[in-house]
């Protein structure tokens, strides 16, 4: 059934195109497909099996929705109240101007409004004038300190899209409302209930594999990596390591409504809502990179008017790979990704570590994992 997705995982390893990598199939019940190829890190014997461990980078942000979700059903955050009073740096939030000075915010920032990208909040790598600022104010970035994140906004609140670290702001609000740390709050009302064994901001070192660039000649290069050691913050746009199984867990918990064998994360009503687009007329789920080595350019559908969630891309059309319309679907930095299908009952997973975002070959075996799994020519 999934014979095509495996020869072009195969033949992508054996040209050296990536190391490895994991796929996985579930639908509302369990696990209807499983597979690993390749090894964890080039140059090495590990093996790619379903224990591996990857940086799943902005896959967490799904995750950080969700907990932040579970306080607004539990009234200690509202998705359109100002966030001034829990995240004192919004107090005086600063929006970039066009010669690169700064002027006053018009107007305060949402949790609904960092969920879905239109803050204003934007990442080095999606916006060239957020990166030209950084550079000129010697900013340090990756450093898991709180003033690490303190960018101007590119618009003012609610004035437009643009992919950014609103989701890291948003962990902090989680902190703030629920009174503990983020990796608590999820081990406690997330991957414990869902039975989430191998999801955390921590490294295992033995079984996690490792991320790759491609060199000069083409081949792969493994590169140093792993999240800030003791982050004053942990980020909740990008900080998670995980396995397909365990995401999974998480994606067939989005497939019943909520619930997962037993455990109610979210209410069913709060689940339907996030297929609904909270982007308007905007076009979401696009990334025009402004760092080649981080990103390439990442529009999946440029001829749909894709939008943005509460807690993912929404895609209002079905896909020609088979997903259907209201579909929940991201990634992460180095070359993760997953969707869930509603309607279908379907999600998908495919895990490599690579970057640059986007890879166009490793976004084709996603499309073939997506083609086998619905049957599509």
């Amino acid at each position: 059934m999934f014979q095509r997705f495996e020869q072009a995982l195969a033949q992508a390893i054996a040209k050296g195109r990536i190391a490895g990598g994991v796929a996985l199939i579930a639908d509302r019940d369990g696990v209807v497909y499983e597979h690993a190829a390749g090894v964890r890190a080039a140059g090495e014997a590990a093996a790619m099996d379903a224990a591996t461990v990857f940086w799943i980078a902005s896959m967490t942000k799904a995750v950080t929705s969700v907990a932040a979700l579970q306080l607004v059903e539990r009234g200690k955050l509202t998705l359109d109240g100002d966030l001034a009073d829990l995240i004192p740096e919004f107090r005086d939030l600063q929006v970039l101007t066009e010669g690169g000075g700064l002027r006053p915010a018009k107007g305060p920032v949402t949790l609904r409004q960092l969920l879905t990208h239109t803050s204003g909040f934007a990442y080095g790598f999606s916006s060239p004038e957020l990166g030209a600022w950084m550079e000129a104010s010697g900013v340090e970035t990756n450093t898991g300190s709180r003033a690490s994140y303190r960018y101007p906004l590119l618009f003012d609140p609610g004035e437009g899209w643009i992919y950014g670290i609103g989701i890291d702001w948003a962990g902090l609000a989680i902190e703030a409302a629920s009174g503990q740390r983020l990796d608590a709050w999820f081990r406690e009302n997330i991957f414990a209930p869902l039975g989430m064994t191998d999801t955390g901001f921590e490294r295992s070192p033995d079984r996690t594999a490792g991320v790759h660039v491609r060199g000069p000649d083409g081949g792969l290069m493994q590169i140093p990596f792993g999240m800030p050691p003791n982050a004053e913050v942990l980020s909740g746009g990008g900080g998670l390591y995980s396995t397909a199984r365990d995401y999974g867990r998480f994606l067939r918990m989005l497939l019943n409504g909520g619930e997962l064998d037993g455990a109610r994360i979210l209410s069913a009503a709060t689940v339907r809502g996030l297929s609904a687009i909270q982007t308007g007329e905007r076009r979401a789920g696009y990334i025009k990179s402004a760092m080649a080595n981080l990103s390439n350019d990442f529009d999946l559908y440029p001829q749909m008017a894709t939008g943005h969630g509460l807690a993912t891309m929404v895609t209002p059309q079905a896909t020609a790979e088979g997903r259907g319309a209201g579909s929940l679907a991201w990634g992460g930095l180095a070359n993760t990704y997953y969707w869930a299908d509603p309607a279908a009952g379907k999600a998908g997973v495919l895990l490599t570590q690579l970057l640059p975002f986007g890879d166009p070959e490793i976004l084709a075996l996603f499309r073939a994992l997506e083609r086998d799994a619905y049957g599509t020519a």
